[in-house]
């Protein structure tokens, strides 16, 4: 099941996208390729077939992913 992502959660990474998005993004291509290529291809492979801007499809994916992986840790059982 996937985390449940908060609004505070969005709110601290929307801050950080919004800063410097085309950084933020080149950052995460280099987080995901070395977290997990797999994801980080498919992102690329989906932001290349479709007629819209390849960087916002690939930022979305990002966001998506990174805010899904902050969720999941902030759900993890702390001392256990």
């Amino acid at each position: 099941m996937l985390p449940i992502i908060t609004n505070e959660q969005s709110q601290k990474v929307f801050k950080e996208i919004f800063k410097d998005v085309p950084n933020w993004r080149k950052k995460m291509i280099h987080y995901i390729k070395t977290e997990n290529p797999e994801i980080n291809a498919a992102i690329i492979e989906a932001s290349n077939m479709t007629d819209l801007d390849p960087k916002a499809v690939a930022l979305g994916a990002y966001m998506t992913y990174i805010l899904l992986e902050l969720s999941a840790k902030e759900e993890e059982p702390q001392g256990e």
